[in-house]
């Protein structure tokens, strides 16, 4: 899948699933990921939560078109570190209408481990 994200494949984020109310994103962690303390940084986390938000909402028709969307309000809750290995995020629709939607995701470990959180209000464009 194409993810046609130049922020996104700058950071080596791979699209794995996205359809209507869903949205899949995974990334390796690199050293260019990771902050100062050898964790991965803050805004790396929350890139990858507003996007699996975002692209979540984009595909509302049968034809299976994305269109386009911005954040109007992102909010992230951060539960552990991650230092290594893969990230997986995903984004749910949980409700809204044809213009602004809203959004949650999950950014785990591969091992399922929960490192954040994010609710998001989006608006359809």
């Amino acid at each position: 899948m194409d993810i046609a994200n130049a922020f996104l494949e700058h950071l080596g984020t791979r699209l794995v699933a996205w359809e209507t109310g869903f949205c899949r994103l995974e990334l390796d962690i690199e050293p260019r990921h990771l902050n100062r303390q050898s964790s991965l940084q803050g805004g790396v986390t929350a890139t990858l939560l507003d996007a699996a938000c975002g692209y979540a909402g984009l595909i509302t028709d049968a034809d299976g078109q994305p269109v386009n969307a911005l954040t109007l309000m992102l909010s992230i809750s951060y539960h552990a570190r991650a230092q290594e290995g893969l990230l997986i995020a995903e984004g749910r629709v949980t409700g809204g209408g044809r213009r602004i939607y809203f959004a949650s995701a999950e950014l785990r470990t591969a091992d399922g481990r929960l490192v954040a959180t994010a609710q998001g209000t989006f608006k359809r464009s």
